[in-house]
């Protein structure tokens, strides 16, 4: 069975740091690329962060660059947000999904990843 699990949201105040964990059990995500997405309440899901199964593409939403950083540890099997200087706006349910493929480039369209995990709550509030 092929599981991910997200870890690591709670509640941080505005200009805080978060490190979202994605842990994979029951397959090996080297041949996956890994999608971050969030939605907040009364929103649509958004794409925030991507990067390939090498590695060598990542992707940002423009709301999120330059403050948070995808990456991913083979030998963990797990991949990672890090997400600095957080605002109110970022508060939502983040998810991690894997795309299955060895794609040049990584995209952040919902539609292209088959497995999900369950979320994690991310609530930035002073």
């Amino acid at each position: 069975q092929l599981v991910l699990v997200e870890s690591g949201g709670g509640l941080v105040q505005p200009g805080g740091s978060l490190r979202l964990s994605c842990a994979a059990s029951g397959f090996t995500l080297d041949y996956y690329a890994i999608g971050w997405f969030r939605q907040a309440p009364g929103k649509e899901r958004e794409g925030v962060s991507c990067i390939s199964s090498n590695g060598g593409s990542r992707n940002y939403a423009d709301s999120v660059k330059g403050r948070f950083t995808i990456s991913r540890d083979y030998a963990k099997n797990t991949a990672y947000l890090q997400m600095n200087s957080l605002k109110p706006e970022d508060t939502a349910v983040y998810y991690c999904a894997a795309r299955a493929g060895r794609f040049r480039q990584c995209v952040l369209n919902a539609d292209d990843y088959g497995y999900w995990g369950q979320g994690t709550q991310v609530t930035v509030s002073s």
